[in-house]
């Protein structure tokens, strides 16, 4: 059985043209423990419930977007691009000039 998942750049497509990137994470910080890395590679919540998960669009415009899926039903409630957050970006040297 599939489903339908709207790319936000080509629209509903057939879950069948897109690979799952996996759930979203909170990526340890540079000094952060080896413990802390090793939860963040190999450790997922696996709920019964909503969450947002990558995914990427290998048959059509080959781009990563984030997408809100019932992990049990497999309904998707909204896809979207990834948008850093402000401080975030700002850190990172970014600037709109």
């Amino acid at each position: 059985m599939t489903f339908l998942i709207a790319c936000p750049n080509c629209g509903p497509r057939e879950a069948e043209e897109f690979s799952y990137g996996g759930e979203t994470t909170n990526r340890p910080k540079p000094d952060g423990s080896a413990e802390d890395l090793a939860r963040y590679i190999h450790f997922r919540r696996n709920v019964n419930d909503w969450q947002v998960e990558w995914w990427y669009h290998r048959d059509g415009c080959a781009r990563w977007f984030l997408a809100e899926r019932h992990t049990y039903t497999n309904e998707i409630r909204a896809t979207y691009w990834f948008a850093p957050a402000p401080a975030a970006a700002a850190s990172a040297g970014g600037s709109d000039a």
